[in-house]
């Protein structure tokens, strides 16, 4: 029974082996890849963080919301604005949204940024480097008031600077929507 049991695992032992040896290599992907194009670079990572999610408003589709293409990345509606929440001072924890471009909580009422290159509404007057400013500081255009929930800037402020700047490069790249996204809102704390 010995021999036989040790037969086996050698036979297995073997095959795997065997399988093992006449497989092919996988390609190996080095891990500080950058595309040499900024804007293809940046439109990558736009589209990996997610960013039309809130900075684009949707269409409403049989199947659900989709981006509105014609305003890609131009943020919450200027025409749309949300009544002062009044948050339960016992719980003020929750969110909510206006076709994914206005959000409601404990901050008060915050709308997604036009990040299109407009040059009035948008990002058009930006420099580059108050774009990277504003990821490391967590302040608008990296000197102004608090960017608010739920951008999460924070974990962007680790990005490589290289990454914001291709972020910023494929944005300004974008056609220019003018769309004034009205400014946030303090919270209205209710009394009962």
């Amino acid at each position: 029974m010995k021999i036989i049991l040790f037969l086996l695992s050698a036979l297995f032992l073997a095959s795997i082996a065997w399988l093992l040896s006449t497989r092919e290599p996988i390609p190996r992907v080095p891990v500080a890849w950058v595309d040499p194009d900024p804007v293809s670079r940046g439109k990558y990572l736009v589209k990996l963080g997610g960013c039309t999610d809130c900075h684009t408003p949707k269409i409403i589709r049989e199947k659900g919301p989709v981006d509105d293409s014609r305003r890609l990345f131009a943020g919450h509606p200027s025409d749309v604005i949300l009544p002062p929440t009044g948050l339960d001072p016992k719980n003020p924890w929750g969110a909510a949204t206006a076709g994914m471009t206005a959000w409601s909580g404990p901050w008060g009422v915050s709308y997604a940024s036009n990040l299109t290159p407009d040059m009035e509404t948008g990002i058009g007057s930006w420099s580059e480097r108050e774009f990277i400013d504003t990821f490391r500081t967590g302040r608008h255009r990296g000197s102004g008031r608090e960017i608010l929930p739920p951008m999460p800037w924070q974990p962007l402020s680790e990005a490589r600077e290289e990454d914001i700047a291709a972020i910023f490069a494929y944005l300004k790249s974008l056609p220019a929507v003018s769309n004034k996204v009205p400014s946030p809102m303090a919270p209205v704390i209710a009394t009962r």
